[in-house]
């Protein structure tokens, strides 16, 4: 018998966006001193709903300390997820910094001093 494909195409990526967006609420309640402002760039949901890595950035703070912060209050925010959602299966979270914007702001450094130079040698 062949398994019954889910009756809600993209699902998970429904869950996914509605865990990102109950997460966001949740940190802000969260009266951890190491907690700088934190953005949620992004959650992945693992097919079975076990396990979800949450991506964030830092505006302000220690991204190291923030992570370890948020990784310590994993459970508490499940919990809060728990009453939130109605999915059988709240993953376990996992966070992890997110360098993209890190990484976009150097770039974006190093193209206008590569535009600069140029435009001198000009």
């Amino acid at each position: 018998m062949a398994a019954r494909k889910s009756s809600t195409p993209n699902r998970g990526f429904k869950v996914a966006d509605q865990i990102q967006r109950d997460l966001a609420e949740l940190i802000r309640e969260l009266k951890d001193p190491r907690l700088g402002m934190v953005t949620l760039q992004g959650v992945e949901v693992t097919p079975d709903y076990a396990h979800a890595k949450v991506y964030f950035s830092v505006l302000v703070g220690d991204p190291e300390a923030t992570e370890e912060a948020l990784n310590q209050s994993a459970g508490f925010l499940r919990n809060g997820l728990f009453k939130r959602l109605h999915i059988h299966t709240v993953p376990t979270l996992h966070f992890h910094f997110d360098r993209t914007t890190e990484r976009a702001a150097d770039m974006n450094a190093l193209i206008a001093k590569a535009v600069s130079s140029r435009a001198k040698e000009d």
